[in-house]
Parts: C-alpha cells; sequence; structure tokens
C-alpha cells in the first residue's frame, strides 16, 4: 500500500483524474502552462514581499517623522520659555 501524503489529497480535491495520472506516473501534456504558472506565482510573491518590505520602511520613516516632531516640538516649547 503506497502512503498519499497531505498535498496529495489537496491534488485529489481539485483534479481526480490529473491525481491519479501523476499518481501512475503519467507526465501532464500541459507543461509548458504549469511553467507559466510557476512563474507567475513566484513574481506574486516578490511583489508581496515587496510590499510588505515598502509597508514596514513607510511605518519607519512615520515613526521617525513623529520622533522628530516631537523634538522639535519640546525644543520649541524649552526655548520659549
Amino acid at each position: 500500500m503506497k502512503l498519499i501524503r497531505a498535498s496529495e489529497i489537496g491534488s485529489y480535491l481539485y483534479c481526480r483524474r490529473a491525481w491519479w495520472y501523476r499518481r501512475n506516473g503519467q507526465e501532464s501534456v500541459n507543461q509548458a502552462e504549469m511553467a507559466a504558472g510557476t512563474d507567475l506565482h513566484r513574481r506574486h510573491g516578490r511583489t508581496v514581499l515587496t510590499a510588505g518590505l515598502q509597508r514596514s520602511l513607510a511605518f519607519l520613516l512615520l515613526l521617525a517623522a513623529c520622533v522628530m516632531l516631537t523634538a522639535f516640538g519640546l525644543l520649541y516649547l524649552l526655548g520659549s520659555a
């Protein structure tokens, strides 16, 4: 009896016939489409990573601006007194 992995269950639920072909060692005929899908997912992953880094940078810049505004405000108040 062959072991069935969790990823195979997902493949089976998505397309039983494709799962059966893969399980019996038959290659898919749409290799070009699968490669294009893999490339699309890779590019999307990079986009998501870039967006997360940009959000972190924006937060740090906002924090730095708040610190600078507070410092200038304190200097102004202490300088007036």
